[in-house]
This record gives structure tokens, sequence and C-alpha cells, in this order.
């Protein structure tokens, strides 16, 4: 589990198909306290640490199945890009964003970013599937970072980034079209089958 709460900003150094897709990750992390089968999530998707090293600078191996390949944006991954990484919650760990799994839902696509201050606002579409549990005021994790929802219009929410998301995580660096990793808040999920089923 991860609270959306990015605590390094890594790079892509490397990817290399070895059956699933295999990614070298640099990252600021000491490398000696991430344990082999750590989990960390990368953009917001949950990996697994297959393989860790510190040459030319400190590094950790994951690898991708199709599966995740189908849900996430990691196929567009090439070397340089850089990713938002948190690593999994600790018990006693403070929970400062909200509960996220890792777990990616689907696919966001940015289609307006405009600057309000210091502040960037960005119109994200989701998927017609996804939309109906996101709501104003709540939560969502994109690219791995618990966001709350300004603004709900359909199939469009906007989302405002103050200066310090922006400097603590690569959204500064986003751009018209990028398509982004979401999921939806748990608890909306709840919510929405609760409804369904009538209770």
């Amino acid at each position: 589990m991860f609270t959306g709460i990015i605590t390094d900003i890594g790079r892509v150094l490397q990817t290399e198909q070895q059956g699933d897709l295999r990614a070298r990750i640099g990252t600021a992390y000491d490398i000696k306290k991430i344990d082999l089968g750590a989990s960390i999530a990368c953009d917001g998707v949950c990996l697994t640490v297959v393989a860790i090293g510190t040459n030319p600078e400190n590094w950790f191996d994951v690898q991708i199945s199709a599966e995740t390949l189908s849900k996430t944006n990691i196929s567009s991954w090439t070397a340089g890009k850089w990713l938002n990484l948190e690593r999994a919650l600790k018990v006693g760990d403070e929970l400062g964003g909200h509960i996220v799994s890792g777990h990616v839902d689907g696919l966001a696509k940015v289609v307006a970013l405009h600057h309000e201050g210091d502040s960037l606002r960005a119109t994200f579409r989701a998927p017609h599937t996804l939309a109906k549990f996101i709501a104003p005021k709540g939560s969502v994790a994109l690219n791995g970072t618990s966001l709350t929802v300004n603004e709900v219009n359909d199939t469009d929410f906007g989302i405002n980034f103050i200066p310090h998301t922006q400097q603590a995580t690569t959204w500064s660096k986003v751009k018209l079209g990028d398509l982004v990793n979401l999921e939806v808040d748990t608890m909306a999920r709840y919510v929405a089958r609760l409804r369904e089923c009538g209770a």
C-alpha cells in the first residue's frame, strides 16, 4: 500500500525485453535499505524490485508483465523519462495522502493546461467506465500522486497543482495529450458498489 505522497523523482536508465519488460530506474533512495522483492510505486504502478546496483548511480530493476503494460503508460517509457517514486508504507508511517494500492485502473488524458498565479490547472479526460468513481473534492492518484479533484464535467475532471507539488513531482513536465496512470479512490469504488446493490 502507498499514500500517493511522492518521495523521489527517479529516471528510467534503460528498458529491455526479457520475456517480460525489464526497466532499470535511477534513484536517490539508499539502495542498501531496499530489499529484493520490495514494492516501489513507479508513476503509480506497484512494481517489484528484482535487482539493485550502484554503478554509475543508485538503481533498481523491475519487471513488468504484459497485463501491467496493457493498463498503464509504461509502454511509452524510454531512457531519460522521469518518474514519481514512492516506497511502500510501513506500520506507523504517516498517511499524508490517501490509500493508494498501486494497481492502475486505466489511463487519463491531459486535455487542457493553464496557469493560475503560481499554480497549474489541468483538465484530464477519464475513460467512461472510470468517470463515475471521480467526484468533486474526492481523491484520485495520477502517476502515483495523491490529488484532490476540483470539478467534474462528465468524463473530464480538473486538478490544481500547487508549486510544491510541481517541484516535488514530475508534474512540472506535464504536456497536453499526455496519458497518465489513473487509480480511482478505493472508497469511491465501494460506495458505487453499495449503490448498485441497493444497500
